[in-house]
């Protein structure tokens, strides 16, 4: 199934969760923020919201430095 990560279209595994997606893309969870089709999507949430073909998913990345 296709959805659309950061812009770019994404082939990922039927109704695959936000929390697997992640896991998929290697990221480090604690320092992630996703937005679902224009929506904040609670971390707690992650695991429960299962993707659709067409998503659209905004992943940012938090850096810390100084």
């Amino acid at each position: 199934m296709e959805v659309i990560v950061n812009g770019a279209c994404t082939n990922v595994p039927d109704r695959i969760s936000i929390g697997g997606l992640l896991d998929v893309m290697e990221l480090k969870k604690e320092r992630i923020a996703v937005e679902l089709n224009r929506g904040m999507v609670p971390r707690r949430q992650w695991e429960e919201i299962r993707l659709e073909s067409g998503d659209q998913l905004e992943i940012v990345q938090f850096v810390g430095g100084g």
